[in-house]
């Protein structure tokens, strides 16, 4: 079984992330208004990110990794720029 680590742009711009076995059934969830209170107020939701790992523990360990990051970090990952996230990661 796969786990999954996933980013969510809000109708606000902000950002959410999570982690999940079955990303389409979250997805679906958090679109409904069933899973968060913070999404649900913040519909409609967009997946900008998923990442597969194979134990729950490792999306776990990642998601809270990431919710630790600034918004510059997050927007270098979803946008795949590799340059601009080690940039940002020497400038802790």
């Amino acid at each position: 079984m796969s786990f999954w680590l996933y980013i969510l742009r809000c109708a606000d711009a902000s950002y959410y992330i999570g982690h999940t076995d079955d990303l389409e059934k979250r997805i679906a969830e958090h679109n409904w208004g069933k899973v968060s209170p913070y999404t649900r107020k913040r519909r409609p939701l967009h997946l900008v990110f998923a990442d597969e790992f194979p134990t729950r523990l490792e999306a776990l360990e990642r998601e809270r990794q990431l919710k630790g990051w600034s918004r510059a970090k997050k927007e270098a990952l979803i946008k795949g720029n590799w340059t601009r996230l080690r940039e940002l990661a020497r400038h802790l």
